[in-house]
């Protein structure tokens, strides 16, 4: 299994913008997809964006258009830049990988994201 560091995480004002990276360990080509979660208190962790080899990426609703997903292959780092941000995205950001291999998962530990004035 790699090793996912999630960083960007911290206090951010309504209608600000942050960016979140996470470094993976190895190749990121041996995922087949990688992209991030969130879990807010008292909720279920729930996907935010998801980038693939190839074709599209996936948005939550709630975050689309206001949400960029980019990976980098050279540097192995798969970046969320979010915009316009609310209140109601105040959560723990997950970096998630799916492993080409066998399917298993891989997690990083979370980075908070706090939206508040």
């Amino acid at each position: 299994q790699g090793q996912l560091v999630e960083s960007g995480g911290g206090l951010v004002q309504p209608g600000g913008s942050l960016r979140l990276s996470c470094a993976i360990s190895g190749s990121i080509s041996r995922y087949n997809a990688v992209g991030w979660y969130r879990q807010a208190p008292g909720k279920q962790r729930e996907l935010v964006a998801m980038i693939f080899p190839t074709g599209p990426s996936k948005y939550a609703d709630g975050v689309k258009g206001r949400s960029t997903i980019s990976r980098d292959d050279g540097m192995n780092t798969v970046d969320l830049q979010m915009n316009s941000l609310k209140p109601e995205d105040t959560a723990v950001y997950y970096c998630y990988a799916r492993n080409l291999r066998d399917g298993s998962d891989d997690w990083g530990q979370g980075t908070q994201v706090t939206v508040s004035s």
